[in-house]
């Protein structure tokens, strides 16, 4: 007798039948149904003798039969007691043998129900134990061609695929990521088709006979595969923001944090050189091009800052985090201040007549050649007085001096030296302080230089 193969089922036994609980109960109820049905037959014939006997003699003796006749009267009726009893007995054991039929018959069906039901043994899937003679390799070409979705149907050859392990109508599939991003779905065939189950989404990489039966997809007779555990993402640390470490600024970093227009948003440790004033309740270190609209200066914060004023409008070394917040300045953290020698004036004032001009009316003015201009214009907190660069080197400007007053006032001094002949016009502009183009008010003074 062959053996069944090792992956079929063994055939579950056919259910047995219940038996009744009883079993005697219906041999019972047939034999008092015959005897019943013996007596009543018995009853009949005699009742029929009887009949029979009485008509003879009727003939024969007509006298003798009337004297006969109530006694055959009360014989018949007792026959007709006796079947009708006989009867009811009968029916009566007819019920019974019914309800004890029924009681057996609804014991056979809970004994059915109570039985544990057994499924279907399901048919085994037909597996592919053999794989086929090697096919030709796949060259580049059909390469391409195999895994581009929508294309490549009908290629054939012996190569290898890389991908996921899924299960696809209960067998193994390699999913594939084509040429564009989408996946093709490869049936997997051949004596291992039972081992590639335990291999669920790794990543494993098959080599054999691939057929491409769809544009999506297809069939690979494995020869030879390999699993690899899929990688555990490891979990992300959130990065841990380090204090950015504060430098020292180069040479080149400083000379751009004391010009004009570059070096915004640097930041770092330097030492500047400049001119103390005052803005407000604020101090303010003035670095390059002095009452120009190109002025360069930084307000001076911290604990370094304090108790400056006696150094109004002298030039101070202050060393410190210097934060250039735009190209006209910003603010520096003041860790040292050291005072330094006021610088001598290019031009002595001595000797020289100087045309004086005290307020913001407008006015023309006659001046000499190589003599000196002095403006003088009150400012206000937050803001500050500056001309135009082009028109401070047309004229000739030397100096722009703060000037800070008893009471709190301000006062800024613009000292000319004008060097060519002819009529000027110089605009004095009061704008905001870092935000040269946001101006408060404006005048104008007209200069008439003569040799």
């Amino acid at each position: 007798m062959a053996k069944p193969r090792s992956g079929a089922k063994k055939a579950t036994p056919a259910e047995k039948k219940v038996k009744s609980t009883k079993p005697g109960v219906l041999k019972t109820a047939s034999k008092s149904v015959a005897k019943a049905a013996a007596k009543l037959v018995t009853k009949a014939a005699e009742g029929a003798k009887v009949a029979k006997k009485g008509a003879t003699v009727k003939k024969e003796a007509p006298a003798a039969a009337k004297k006969e006749a109530p006694a055959a009267k009360k014989v018949a009726a007792k026959a007709a007691t006796k079947v009708k009893e006989v009867a009811e007995a009968a029916s009566k054991v007819a019920t019974k043998v019914a309800g004890k039929v029924k009681e057996a018959t609804r014991g056979k069906e809970s004994a059915r129900a109570e039985a544990p039901v057994v499924p279907a043994a399901e048919k085994p899937r037909p597996r592919a134990t053999k794989l086929p003679p090697p096919g030709e390799p796949l060259n580049k070409r059909d390469m391409e061609q195999l895994l581009t979705a929508g294309q490549g149907r009908g290629v054939v050859g012996e190569g290898s695929l890389k991908g996921r392990l899924s299960m696809v109508d209960g067998l193994p599939a390699l999913m594939v990521v084509g040429r564009d991003k989408r996946e093709l779905t490869f049936i997997l065939q051949g004596p291992d088709q039972e081992v590639l189950p335990a291999y669920m989404d790794h990543k494993v990489s098959v080599s054999g006979l691939i057929k491409k039966t769809t544009n999506y997809g297809g069939t690979v007779d494995v020869r030879k595969f390999s699993a690899k555990k899929p990688e555990v993402e490891e979990p992300v640390v959130a990065p841990v923001e380090v204090e950015t470490r504060l430098r020292y600024l180069s040479p080149g970093e400083v000379s751009q944090v004391v010009s004009a227009g570059m070096g915004a948003g640097m930041k770092g440790f330097a030492s500047l050189r400049g001119n103390l004033e005052m803005t407000g309740e604020e101090f303010v270190l003035v670095v390059s091009n002095g009452g120009t609209r190109q002025q360069v200066s930084y307000i001076l914060e911290g604990k370094g800052a304090k108790g400056l004023r006696k150094h109004l409008g002298q030039t101070l070394a202050v060393t410190g985090v210097v934060d250039k917040s735009s190209g006209w300045g910003g603010r520096i953290e003041v860790e040292n201040v050291e005072p330094r020698p006021s610088e001598a004036r290019p031009i002595s004032r001595e000797g020289m007549e100087i045309v004086q001009v005290e307020g913001e009316q407008p006015a023309n003015i006659d001046a000499k050649l190589n003599h000196a201009i002095t403006v003088r214009l009150q400012e206000q907190p937050g803001f500050t007085w500056a001309i135009e660069p082009t028109a401070a080197k047309r004229v000739g400007l030397r100096e722009a001096n703060f000037e800070p007053g008893t009471d709190g006032s301000a006062t800024r001094e613009f000292f000319f030296t004008p060097r060519n002949p002819g009529t000027s016009e110089v605009e004095f502009f009061l704008a905001k302080a870092f935000n040269p183009g946001q101006v408060e008010r404006s005048f104008k003074l007209t200069v008439n230089v003569k040799p």
